[in-house]
């Protein structure tokens, strides 16, 4: 199998899962407890929160554990409108993860006024929309920091200028962005910033939110004094230490990350590019994440060809993995590129710290193929 679907989840390294084994059958008691058996939990938790909190440049205590990224993303917006109830009007993008889209439009249905940016042909947002978009009534700014199918960053560091200088609440994505960009949210004047485990070799069902220290926060889940009182609920401990574990090995290699990466992405982008016909990128060539190639195949229907990729043993896909069993097209590429049919017709490639050249030469030579074979 040759794995190009990296953006939407990654393999748990052996390491990782070598950490979380004593948390399920030996260390199993519950940190909320007096006794020490359970007790003694809560210094493992909180070393994964170092761990984490390290990778994007945060105090621990700013840093709330959760199920996943579409819960933190949800819990800011929440958090964001509930704080200022007299504003009831959020900004995001068009490009935006489903996890923000559809929850926008469920606020929109109980009143409140949501306006999405547009995009440029390369997927980027113009900062004039943004400031002309403010006003007095924006309660919060979502705007993520790099889209999980073209791989396009946006300028992170000056939304939040803007949102700082006009006094609104920020709330970052970052879910495709951390383990692949540095991360320094000291740095940032980002109020929420949302990631995931299961995008950097962690398991699926564990996420984190930063909270700004002083930026304004109300829980979304209700229960015990887990997480400070701020996110109810018994804490999954395996879980938590994986992704404390994936954020450590995370952290050791992103310098190197890029200079891994990016050549292999590079040769796969212009080994489709240069030798098949009536192909296209979709997103900015240089402004994007060093693993990810959207690419655009004129005259083939996107799940017809991912069908037969899968057949040949490679694993790609057409968009986020959340709305795989949509049959609406690319709504990404539907907001690049509105006048074309490039939103049916596009494959997302996102390569990880596993993929090899070998890999990559195989994919060229059977997506050749498949494509000889489909337009006949």
């Amino acid at each position: 199998m040759i794995y190009l679907d990296n953006n939407a989840t990654t393999p748990v390294l052996p390491e990782i899962f070598e950490a979380m084994q004593p948390y399920f059958c030996e260390d199993w008691g519950n940190p909320s407890s007096t006794y020490s058996f359970g007790s003694k939990i809560k210094s493992v938790i909180a070393n994964a929160r170092d761990q984490v909190a390290t990778l994007i440049g945060a105090n621990p205590r700013e840093l709330l554990f959760t199920s996943c990224a579409t819960e933190s993303n949800n819990t800011a917006i929440q958090a964001a409108l509930h704080v200022n109830p007299g504003k009831r009007h959020i900004i995001t993008s068009a490009v935006e993860h489903s996890s923000i889209l559809n929850y926008c439009a469920a606020l929109a249905k109980d009143g409140v006024r949501v306006t999405c940016l547009p995009v440029d042909r390369d997927g980027l947002i113009r900062i004039a929309d943004l400031e002309a978009a403010i006003s007095d009534h924006t309660a919060l700014v979502s705007l993520m920091w790099a889209n999980n199918e073209t791989g396009v960053i946006f300028p992170v560091a000056k939304i939040a200028q803007v949102c700082k200088a006009r006094g609104v609440l920020f709330h970052c994505d970052a879910v495709q962005a951390v383990g692949k960009l540095p991360i320094d949210v000291r740095a940032l004047s980002v109020d929420y910033l949302s990631i995931t485990g299961h995008k950097l070799n962690a398991p699926k069902g564990i996420g984190a939110l930063y909270i700004r220290r002083k930026s304004p926060f109300t829980p979304m889940i209700y229960g015990g004094h887990q997480e400070r009182g701020l996110r109810g609920g018994t804490e999954n401990v395996p879980l938590i230490v994986g992704f404390g574990k994936a954020a450590a090995i995370a952290q050791k290699h992103l310098p190197a990350y890029e200079q891994r990466v990016r050549p292999l992405r590079d040769a796969l982008e212009s080994g489709i590019l240069e030798t098949i016909q009536n192909t296209e990128l979709n997103g900015h060539r240089d402004q994007r994440l060093a693993n990810t190639s959207n690419i655009t195949f004129q005259g083939i229907d996107s799940e017809a060809l991912l069908l037969l990729l899968d057949k040949e043993g490679i694993c790609a896909s057409s968009g986020s993995a959340c709305l795989a069993d949509s049959d609406e097209p690319s709504h990404v590429v539907k907001a690049m590129k509105p006048e074309s049919s490039a939103s049916r017709q596009m494959v997302r490639f996102s390569l990880g710290v596993q993929t090899n050249s070998a890999q990559v030469r195989e994919t060229v030579a059977s997506l050749q193929r498949v494509i000889l074979n489909l337009r006949g």
